[in-house]
């Protein structure tokens, strides 16, 4: 399949913190000569900072960001960092009775430091941070972990005078704008542009931080003439006046050597360009004669309109501008054309409109716009598109992470307490944070910690339900069913705060795009998630049918008629999916767990289908297979692209001696979530999609129509894509299972007498494991197998190819993320003659996980086998169930296979 389709939708992958909160250092400033303003003055927002050698193999900065939200007066900013776990890495700033104008933080790189900007309703101020590269030397990174910038924040005088300054009351700060712009000039000085209540933009200036000085404010005018004032403001009345519409609504800033230009849009629907240096305005732009305009548009206030700028060395300078009118909106991007006389131009590359009801932000590259909205439903919606190739104006999906399901189903034979339990507290549904302030409300105010570990908060809200209950019954005695009711009931309670807190925590506020990686970030309230290519296959199967119907056939495909069928197969496989409920779901959920062929419980499932079929779909179903030409040959092409079996032993483990500055790469706790929580997506998704295909070729076998099968087609044919398709189900079942199952934390002791009696039996390929405590915090047994063993592998086959220069080795974010997953899903796939997983498992004294592995496995992968037998013989060594195992077979003293009876 093309490789191109591989970005015409992106997944969201979530990096839903399991532990307890990061410890967050505290610092609380209150300036003099403020009067507190209310909290609520401004809405909340968040942004990010890239370093400019993030995308570079041998920088110290490599795959590091910082990102921040505001809320009130208070400012969180967490560095985070895809290689390393960063210390100290997150603070949290209150600036009292000082509201943060929204985006008012703003990150601006020097050789020797990072220097964060920060704009409130009052006041400026200036931070100074070691810079990384100045904390250490690329070449001496070699620890899992390393301080972070904000590490000695505490030593930093906030109440130093020449790192702060109050907003004089005149010219004042607009109150019905909340734009703002901060940079650094050549010179160090910190200067930050703010909306005038008089209607212009004025600039505020600090002097460089080792340089005495005063501080001075411009304003900029229309006329060009720039009045300036360095102690005090001439009165309105004398100065002149810019009129209301010149507002400035959205500021950006594009720096140069010994200058900046100041880019505004107003709410006259026009774009001014000043240049700080000249202190004169070099362009106006009507952005009105770009879209379609009514008079009620003309003469209202844009108040909505927002612009990005996005710089490329060879391409220059775009602008991006979102116009906002009522129920529906337009993107214009532009490049920056320089005319004579210092004069400069517009010239327009591209208009793309939208219907999305509420636009939040928005991000601009030189070639694509991201944007997020929220929709009628207030539903979040995110979406990009190539600007320049798409010419048909067709945004590409992104799929968001959605919100866990509103109720859950219990039933009469379950326990209500463990159904909630395991529901709430599987990996990547709830965040630890969304269920401690749920627990808070449930509990009515009783003091509860916040620090509490994955297992101390489950234990928590087991008993905080429990009182609940307890308090509540007044009956001594009620029946078997009644007792069940109840209990389902104070559950329920509990799960809708929990569900309320986790949609309010996981709803994005912002955009963050690095231009030097490709990485797009949802930039959430204590969190963040990713956004990562989605593969052909599930592209295909999770696009609704109306963007189905337009996709491009023949860029599937060079053979057209297949790229058809494909789309038509799939669109079957999508109306199968749609119609099936959750006890019908849950059939072949039981049929997998329960090692029962899933054939039959397909077969099952059709029956019911067809017995419930008010709607007629298997009439649109049998229409729809109709169009496929050649079903048979589909349905093997959609098998191929799903099957990561090997024909060739995977590479074993072995001691890589991979360059210092590899050493790390993607392996902080964050990139180690995301790559594990995207082969979990990708599992989830295929098994759907295998569960369809076995429906729709049962369905196949039962119709035996000639129109239908084609020409020629045999019936064994069928039979062995049937069989085809089984264990490929099975095995994301499998690969699904083990990225939700926690690993268990082991006493590193415990670990080293482990290895030791394995190294022993000669087993070299576990002595690759560390002897360390396992986890901080829970952890799936996947993210331990990527974590210890996997990603050195990877990262070995990706980057250390002959001839490569790693110096000149750029890293792209949405390559990179579908390699890795791309070359992680066959170390997991049970056929394969890799044995790494499991042995990982045994390794790091994963014994239960490993007996529920094999017991999953056995049955139907025939792979392997003798391994299977002789590690489910170690597992009940070590559970203490000796009595079940006869040694088979031994070779030079060294045990080879275990047989449990």
């Amino acid at each position: 399949m093309a490789a191109g389709l591989a970005e015409r939708s992106c997944l969201e992958l979530n990096v839903a913190p399991r532990g307890p909160p990061r410890r967050v250092q505290e610092v609380v400033f209150t300036p003099t000569g403020t009067a507190p303003l209310p909290a609520g003055r401004y809405e909340d927002s968040a942004g990010g900072f890239c370093y400019q050698e993030s995308g570079q193999l041998a920088a110290v900065t490599r795959n590091r960001f910082v990102r921040w939200t505001t809320s009130g007066d208070t400012v969180e900013l967490v560095e985070e960092s895809l290689d390393v776990n960063l210390l100290n890495n997150a603070v949290r700033l209150r600036i009292q009775g000082c509201p943060f104008l929204p985006g008012g933080v703003h990150l601006c790189e020097v050789q020797s430091h990072l220097v964060v900007l920060l704009i409130t309703g009052q006041t400026v101020h200036r931070l100074l941070l070691p810079h990384p590269a100045r904390m250490y030397r690329s070449e001496l990174i070699t620890e899992s972990q390393m301080q972070s910038v904000f590490t000695d924040i505490g030593k930093v005088n906030f109440r130093d005078p020449a790192n702060y300054y109050v907003i004089p009351s005149v010219p004042g700060l607009a109150s019905n704008s909340v734009a703002s712009a901060a940079w650094l000039s050549s010179e160090g000085e910190a200067l930050f542009a703010l909306p005038s209540a008089s209607g212009g933009i004025f600039v505020l200036k600090l002097p460089p931080h080792d340089v005495p000085g005063t501080v001075s404010v411009v304003e900029l005018k229309q006329s060009s003439v720039v009045q300036r004032f360095l102690t005090g403001w001439m009165p309105t009345a004398i100065r002149g006046d810019c009129g209301p519409s010149d507002l400035p609504i959205s500021l950006s800033v594009h720096c140069l050597d010994h200058d900046a230009f100041l880019f505004a849009l107003c709410q006259d629907h026009k774009l001014r360009m000043w240049s700080y240096k000249d202190q004169m305005c070099l362009m106006v732009a009507d952005l009105l004669e770009f879209m379609p305009v009514s008079r009620d548009l003309r003469l209202a206030a844009g108040t909505g309109h927002r612009l990005r700028l996005a710089f490329s060395q060879s391409l220059g300078l775009y602008l991006g501008v979102y116009m906002h009118a009522p129920k529906r909106g337009q993107f214009c991007v532009f490049q920056l054309v320089s005319t004579e006389s210092n004069r400069y131009s517009l010239d327009h590359i591209s208009s793309l409109f939208s219907s999305q009801e509420t636009l939040v932000d928005f991000a601009l590259t030189s070639a694509e716009i991201w944007a997020l909205w929220h929709n009628e439903e207030n539903q979040t919606v995110v979406k990009y598109i190539n600007f320049e190739q798409n010419v048909a104006g067709q945004w590409n999906q992104v799929f968001v992470q959605p919100l866990p399901e509103e109720e859950v189903t219990v039933r009469h034979d379950q326990d209500p307490r463990e159904t909630y339990l395991e529901y709430l507290f599987t990996p990547g549904r709830f965040t630890n944070a969304a269920i401690q302030k749920a627990l808070q409300i449930f509990s009515q105010g009783t003091e509860t910690h916040m620090d509490l570990t994955w297992d101390e908060l489950k234990k928590e809200v087991t008993l905080a339900v429990e009182n609940e209950f307890q308090g509540s019954v007044t009956e001594y005695e009620c029946s078997l069913e009644e007792f069940w009711q109840l209990q389902v009931e104070f559950w329920s309670k509990l799960y809708a705060c929990c569900l309320q807190y986790q949609e309010a925590l996981s709803r994005p506020l912002a955009l963050h795009l690095n231009p030097y990686t490709n990485m797009v970030c949802l930039l959430k309230k204590g969190s963040l998630s990713f956004l990562v290519p989605c593969s052909l296959v599930d592209h295909l199967y999770l696009l609704s049918n109306e963007h189905l119907l337009t996709e491009d056939d023949a860029a599937i495909f060079d053979d057209l008629e297949m790229s058809r069928d494909v789309v038509c197969l799939v669109q079957c496989l999508r109306l199968i999916g749609e119609s099936i409920s959750m006890e019908m779901a849950f059939i072949m959920e039981m049929a997998c767990s329960r090692l029962q062929p899933p054939e039959k419980a397909a077969e099952q499932i059709l029956e019911d289908l067809i017995a419930n079929d008010t709607e007629n779909v298997m009439e649109d179903i049998h229409s729809k297979l109709q169009e496929i030409r050649n079903p048979i040959h589909a349905i093997g092409v959609l098998i191929r692209e799903m099957d990561y079996e090997t024909d060739a032993d995977m590479e074993r483990a072995h001691h890589l001696n991979m360059r210092m500055n590899l050493s790390q790469l993607y392996g902080s706790g964050t990139a180690v979530n995301v790559v594990c929580w995207g082969v979990c997506k990708i599992a989830t998704i295929r098994f759907l999609i295998c569960r369809d295909l076995l429906i729709l070729q049962q369905l196949l076998l039962r119709l035996e129509d000639p129109m239908v099968l084609g020409g020629g087609q045999l019936f064994q044919s069928q039979q062995d894509l049937l069989h085809r398709t089984s264990p490929l189900l099975l095995s994301y079942y499998l690969i699904r299972w083990a990225s939700q199952c926690l690993a268990s934390d082991v006493p590193v002791d415990t670990l080293e007498s482990n290895l030791q009696h394995l190294s022993v039996l000669e087993l070299a390929d576990t002595t690759a494991l560390t002897p360390h405590k396992l986890v901080s915090g829970p952890q799936t047994i996947v993210e331990l197998f990527f974590q210890e063993v996997a990603r050195k592998h990877i990262i070995s086959r990706l980057f250390l190819q002959p001839n490569t220069s790693l110096a000149e080795t750029s890293l792209n974010w949405p390559h990179l993320i579908t390699a890795i997953v791309a070359d992680f899903l066959p170390l997991l796939w049970p056929s394969n003659p890799s044995f790494l997983f499991p042995e990982c498992l045994m390794g790091s004294c994963q014994y239960t996980q490993l007996q529920e592995y094999i017991r999953l496995l056995q049955p139907w992968c025939h792979v392997n086998m003798g391994s299977c037998c002789f590690m489910m013989g170690r597992c009940y060594l070590v559970m203490g169930e000796g009595h079940k195992v006869r040694p088979r077979c031994c070779l030079r003293g060294r045990l080879l296979s275990f047989e449990g009876n």
